[in-house]
């Protein structure tokens, strides 16, 4: 008492500041993003697109001053490279759990993404799967897979019942690259022109480290068809539509996934002309949102979309709105708000089946005009 006496209007005014520093001073909550993807190899280009989409949504977050359970929060991206190889994808898994990161956003290849999420399903991790499209992910019965972006028995199935029933294609060849993405959408392609009724008169199988097609292709000219449906990214894509120029192959192209981007016409010139794609999603010119985030995304980094980081932006959304509903980034906390969350994406609405799929997705068509990709149709899915 004899000391609270004596202190001076100065010391008073000393011990209010130490009172409140502690509280000023105090950093917001860092919730830690997880995000794998191929960020060096042939797939890098779709890596760091799928990561900026992500970094675009964290930086969003920060810029609205987000807040879970009432506290201010940062969120730090914890990027790793899984190189498009599953083995890597596995380690890169393991330091994403051992790093204590509250979601993963990952992967992109399909031949990574499902044994790394077995080890998110048994670390209790949620796992929001922005490009790997094969159904294996989602038809394992894991409570922690959730895919914002259709599986390849919507989109590659929507593409075979197309190529029977509008493009009235009648003998029809498909060659795909033997990983777990190419073959998986070949299959559902294949599955579909049957159930439609239509003809696969031939099948070929290349590698994604391949640049000769010319064997598979000659194969497939023989059989005379008048469409060819390729399950490949780029490079190889776009290798197999430029060979098949060169051999005279006259076959209306039809790519899956991952084609429709500037580097499949780049690389395959002025053969590209003609070529169609299926792409999960809408069209991003196809609504103001769209539009505008391509806008934003070309003034933050300098470049186009190139085709997965909408997906990226709103699997990293997915998980802020969980965990804001939930009042926690516990994942054991906010995971039932995650398989309930609802709301509109950049690409398109964001809503889960039980199993974790993407509820009503959609994929849209596009074909090559005038050196430019241009929308087809729209077609609305499971």
């Amino acid at each position: 008492m004899r000391f609270a006496k004596t202190l001076t209007p100065v010391a008073v005014a000393v011990g209010a500041l130490l009172a409140v520093a502690p509280l000023a001073s105090r950093a917001d909550t860092v919730v830690k993003i997880g995000f794998a993807g191929p960020l060096t190899g042939p797939n890098a280009n779709y890596g760091k697109d799928l990561e900026n989409g992500v970094k675009m949504a964290l930086d969003d977050a920060k810029a609205q001053g987000v807040k879970i359970d009432g506290q201010p929060v940062s969120f730090e991206l914890v990027a790793e490279d899984d190189q498009a190889d599953p083995r890597v994808g596995v380690q890169v898994a393991q330091k994403l759990v051992d790093e204590g990161v509250s979601v993963v956003v990952g992967h992109f290849n399909s031949g990574t993404t499902i044994p790394a999420s077995d080890l998110y399903e048994k670390a209790g991790l949620p796992d929001i799967d922005p490009a790997a499209t094969n159904p294996v992910i989602s038809g394992r019965g894991f409570k922690n897979v959730f895919m914002v972006i259709s599986s390849d028995a919507q989109n590659a199935g929507t593409a075979g019942a197309y190529a029977v029933t509008t493009t009235k294609a009648k003998r029809i060849a498909v060659i795909d690259d033997r990983t777990a993405f190419g073959q998986g959408e070949a299959d559902e392609f294949v599955k579909a022109v049957k159930a439609h009724g239509g003809d696969i008169v031939d099948r070929e199988y290349t590698t994604n480290q391949a640049t000769d097609f010319k064997t598979q292709l000659t194969t497939i000219k023989s059989k005379n068809p008048d469409l060819i449906f390729v399950g490949a990214l780029n490079p190889q894509a776009a290798g197999i539509m430029k060979q098949m120029s060169q051999l005279g192959i006259k076959a209306q192209y039809v790519g899956g996934g991952g084609v429709k981007d500037i580097d499949f016409i780049k690389l395959a010139g002025d053969v590209s002309e003609g070529a169609m794609a299926w792409e999960y999603g809408r069209p991003l010119d196809s609504t103001p949102v769209g539009a505008k985030f391509a806008e934003r995304f070309k003034q933050k980094f300098g470049e186009d979309v190139l085709s997965y980081a909408p997906f990226g932006y709103d699997a990293a959304w997915a998980a802020i709105k969980a965990m804001q509903a939930a009042n926690s980034t516990k994942p054991n906390d906010y995971r039932a708000k995650l398989q309930g969350i609802s709301f509109d994406g950049i690409t398109g609405h964001i809503e889960f089946n039980a199993n974790g799929s993407l509820k009503n997705g959609s994929s849209t068509v596009y074909q090559v005009k005038n050196g430019q990709w241009v929308t087809v149709k729209t077609v609305s899915g499971l």
